[in-house]
């Protein structure tokens, strides 16, 4: 079971929400919380959380949380929203769903789940709140509230309570906030608790899952002293227990799995190395293989956090011991050949990038150094062609085009090297630099040229600019 620290105060985070989406979302009175106005909501909300670097980009954890979000949405009553997950930097245990199918869960609690099934079921939950747009009835069931108002709301369930909270919320006077928590009422979270063990069970999770979730929680708050988050938004916890325990005792006991897409202990540790100081991590993963040695992903992550202490022998040996007991693990191959890549040996490094890629092609990561491997190489007909594909997966990388302009350069392509490191340069926002190299590339085509004509376009419009 891992943990992370949070990396935002409260209040920084909550006068930041309250600030951005009081200010920019119009103060229309509204008499009924249309689909429209969740729609609306939830984007603006979403869009908020992003620029304020609260959202988690983690390209391997955010497709497991999809991926295992679309499962149980498979088995709902879908509302009609296009449904987004994400996860948010905090360590704070929480999830919730903002209108518009937006469900976010935080780090903390994604790293206190002891198995998928109970995350799936947390997943359920909240999916179930928004198929039943419980926050459009408690708008429409109020009287002269706002959008803006409400925004303010959601920063406040977002961040789950606490003295901060009390003291920043205090501070900005909403005054409907308070009696607008978003702390659902005991009706809705039975609801949300029957419709969401339902979307679990059809997913071929075990429904004690989500009980067992609720048991954890109270045993965190026991023994950390502190009520978690989700007890602040998700009320009647004893009662919830009560009911979840009769339905699996009378509806729902066939059972089912507690794991079903797998992975759950990688982005465990994945997350765990984004949220803690490498020092921190390096004491975790330590007692972790004191338990179990042969423990791959604690030995991964082990090995990550020692190269980034530059504890470079100590990283490879434990690199090289994972692979050995996991020889097909993309993860690891992926990383180790990033090691390699880094210490110079290309040889090897080609190896395991190669292999990684073979065992999962939609690795960008593991596709961007092995073309850096092969450039390093002299492989540079290979290292084009990953490149080129690295650019139509990533369209607009800046660097996507500083690999191409560099494999370029060494194959004698003058004119789709300037090319590209014009592309690089106006994407870093340098117009000068974006000006030569454009110029030095239209020199090396022909004036009827087809990328000559796309050149000019580039001139003209730094130009304009």
């Amino acid at each position: 079971m891992l943990h992370t620290h949070h990396t935002t105060p409260k209040w920084i985070l909550l006068l930041f929400l309250l600030g951005l989406l009081a200010g920019s979302m119009p103060r229309t009175v509204l008499a009924s919380f249309t689909l429209e106005d969740e729609k609306k909501l939830g984007k603006e909300f979403y869009d908020k959380l992003g620029k304020g670097h609260f959202i988690l980009q983690n390209e391997r954890a955010n497709a497991f949380l999809t991926l295992l979000g679309e499962r149980i949405l498979a088995h709902s009553d879908r509302a009609p929203f296009t449904f987004k997950f994400s996860i948010i930097r905090s360590s704070a245990i929480n999830a919730f769903a903002t209108p518009g199918g937006y469900v976010y869960v935080n780090q903390g609690l994604i790293n206190l789940v002891e198995n998928e099934g109970e995350l799936a079921g947390v997943l359920a939950h909240e999916i179930a709140h928004v198929n039943g747009r419980h926050i459009a009835e408690i708008v429409d069931k109020s009287q002269k509230i706002n959008i803006s108002t409400l925004a303010a709301v959601l920063a406040g369930a977002f961040l789950g309570g606490g003295g901060e909270l009390t003291a920043a919320v205090t501070g900005f006077s909403v005054a409907a906030a308070t009696s607008l928590s978003l702390k659902y009422s005991r009706e809705q979270e039975e609801s949300a608790d029957r419709m969401g063990l339902a979307y679990l069970v059809a997913a071929g999770y075990d429904g004690k899952s989500m009980l067992d979730f609720l048991k954890i929680m109270r045993r965190y708050e026991y023994y950390s002293n502190t009520i978690p988050s989700y007890f602040l938004t998700h009320p009647g916890t004893d009662e919830r227990n009560r009911y979840i325990d009769a339905l699996l005792q009378t509806t729902y006991r066939q059972g089912g799995a507690d794991q079903i897409i797998g992975d759950l202990r990688r982005i465990q540790t994945v997350l765990l190395l984004d949220g803690k100081p490498p020092d921190a991590n390096i004491q975790h993963f330590l007692k972790a293989l004191k338990d179990q040695p042969n423990d791959t992903d604690a030995l991964y992550g082990l090995a990550i956090t020692e190269d980034k202490l530059g504890m470079v022998t100590e990283s490879l040996e434990h690199f090289r011991k994972a692979v050995r007991l996991a020889p097909d693990d993309p993860d690891i191959l992926r990383d180790l050949g990033i090691t390699l890549f880094k210490l110079g040996q290309f040889a090897e490094a080609r190896r395991n990038l190669r292999r990684a890629t073979e065992l999962r092609d939609s690795d960008l990561n593991a596709n961007l150094y092995l073309g850096k491997t092969l450039l390093a190489l002299g492989d540079m007909p290979n290292a084009l062609v990953l490149f080129k594909k690295l650019e139509e997966r990533r369209p607009d990388d800046p660097e996507s085009y500083y690999n191409l302009a560099m494999a370029y350069g060494k194959t004698g392509g003058a004119g789709d090297s300037h090319y590209y490191f014009g592309l690089y340069f106006k994407k870093k926002g340098k117009a000068e630099s974006a000006l030569f190299h454009f110029k030095a590339a239209l020199k090396e085509f022909s004036q009827n040229h087809p990328k000559a004509k796309e050149i000019q376009k580039e001139i003209d419009s730094l130009r304009r600019q």
